[in-house]
C-alpha cells in the first residue's frame, strides 16, 4: 500500500511539473504571438502605404509624402545615433530629435487620415492639403538641417584627423631617410671646385 502511495505522489509531482512547464510555454507563446501580431500590423501598414503611393491623384501624393517623411526621420535618427556612438557632444539634439519624431508621427497620422478620406470621398478640403504640404516641408527641412550639421561636424573631425595623419606621415618619412654622408658632401664640393677651375680661362 505504501509503494502505491509513493508512486502516486511521484506521478502527481511529475504531472504538476509538466503542467507548470505547459503554463510557462503557453504564456511565452502568447507573448511572442502578440509581438508578432504587432510587427505584422506595422508591416501591413507600411505595405499598404507603399501600394497606395503607386497610384495617381491626391491620395497617392499624400502617401508618397508619408513615405518621404518616414525616410527623412529614419535617416536623421540614424545620423544622430551614429554621432552618439562616436561620442560627439550633441547637447540637446537627441531630445530635439525625439520631439521631432513625435511631431512627425502626428503629421503622419494626419496625412494618413487625409489620404483615407480622399480615397473614399472626392469632397475633401484642398486648403488642408496645402497646409499638410507646408508642415511636411518644414519637418523634412528640419531633418535635413540636422543631418547637414552632423555631416559638417563629421567632415570637420575627419579633416583634422587627416591633417594629423599627414603631418605624422611626413615626419615618419623624413625620419626614415638616410642622413647625408659628410664625405659625399666633401667629394661633391671638391668636384664642383675642380669643375669651376677648369671652366675659368
Amino acid at each position: 500500500m505504501a509503494e502505491i502511495g509513493e508512486v502516486l505522489v511521484i506521478v502527481l509531482v511529475i504531472l504538476a511539473f509538466l503542467l507548470l512547464l505547459a503554463g510557462v510555454g503557453i504564456y511565452l507563446l502568447v507573448k511572442v504571438g502578440k509581438k508578432a501580431a504587432g510587427k505584422a500590423k506595422q508591416a501591413a501598414t507600411r505595405l499598404s502605404t507603399h501600394v497606395n503611393a503607386m497610384g495617381t491623384g491626391d491620395a497617392a501624393e499624400v502617401e508618397r509624402l508619408r513615405l518621404d517623411l518616414r525616410r527623412e526621420v529614419a535617416l536623421t535618427r540614424q545620423a544622430v545615433e551614429q554621432a552618439q556612438q562616436q561620442g560627439w557632444g550633441l547637447g540637446d539634439l537627441p531630445r530635439l530629435l525625439a520631439d521631432l519624431t513625435a511631431q512627425a508621427d502626428v503629421h503622419d497620422g494626419q496625412l494618413g487620415m487625409y489620404a483615407q478620406q480622399r480615397r473614399v470621398s472626392p469632397y475633401v478640403d484642398h486648403a488642408t492639403l496645402d497646409r499638410l504640404r507646408q508642415h511636411q516641408a518644414k519637418l523634412t527641412a528640419m531633418c535635413a538641417r540636422i543631418r547637414a550639421d552632423l555631416l559638417g561636424d563629421q567632415v570637420h573631425h575627419t579633416g583634422s584627423g587627416i591633417a594629423d595623419l599627414t603631418s605624422r606621415t611626413d615626419l615618419e618619412i623624413e625620419a626614415r631617410r638616410r642622413p647625408p654622408d659628410p664625405l659625399d658632401e666633401i667629394d661633391e664640393l671638391y668636384r664642383r671646385t675642380m669643375q669651376e677651375r677648369k671652366d675659368l680661362p
